[in-house]
């Protein structure tokens, strides 16, 4: 009887190693806290997000990952995320000072195994179509990727 090695997600080449392992521990936190994670959503106004989560109750958040003061201050197209989520959170290694990252966002202090959540996020309820849009595409391209994991060869292009 042979063995079939269970299939692995490719590396994302895009980012950081500190970057990954922020995504990894905070994805475990989110799971913890009952939301499902889909990593480098890309979203209606063509931003594209870091994480995604979506709670069973419909719940959307997306979480904006810090790997350095200057990754910070290079990139503020975090502020577009808002329109796409019924909260935002920044995620960020222990090494990066958290006293940079604007109080009208959550906060996630995390490494390569876990995460803790600092502080909340406010809630800015989503308005139902767009809830639905983003709920869509959080599906779509978590059923892609799925299908892509099963079928390396298969036609999944940018779907994924």
């Amino acid at each position: 009887m042979s063995t079939i090695a269970p299939p692995v997600a490719p590396l994302d080449r895009r980012q950081s190693p500190t970057a990954l392992a922020v995504s990894r521990g905070t994805q475990r936190l989110l799971m913890t806290l009952g939301l499902s994670c889909v990593a480098e959503l890309p979203l209606m106004s063509g931003r594209r997000a870091d994480l995604v989560a979506l709670g069973g109750d419909g719940e959307i958040w997306i979480v904006e990952i810090k790997s350095s003061v200057e990754d910070f201050r290079a990139d503020q197209k975090w502020a577009d995320y808002r329109m796409h989520c019924d909260r935002l959170f920044f995620a960020t290694a222990e090494h990066v000072p958290l006293d940079i990252f604007p109080a009208s966002a959550g906060l996630i202090l995390a490494d390569g195994y876990g995460a803790e959540l600092v502080r909340e996020a406010p809630e800015h309820r989503l308005h139902p179509a767009t809830r639905k849009s983003v709920t869509l595409a959080f599906a779509r391209a978590a059923a892609a990727r799925l299908q892509a994991l099963c079928d390396p060869q298969g036609p999944y292009g940018s779907a994924i």
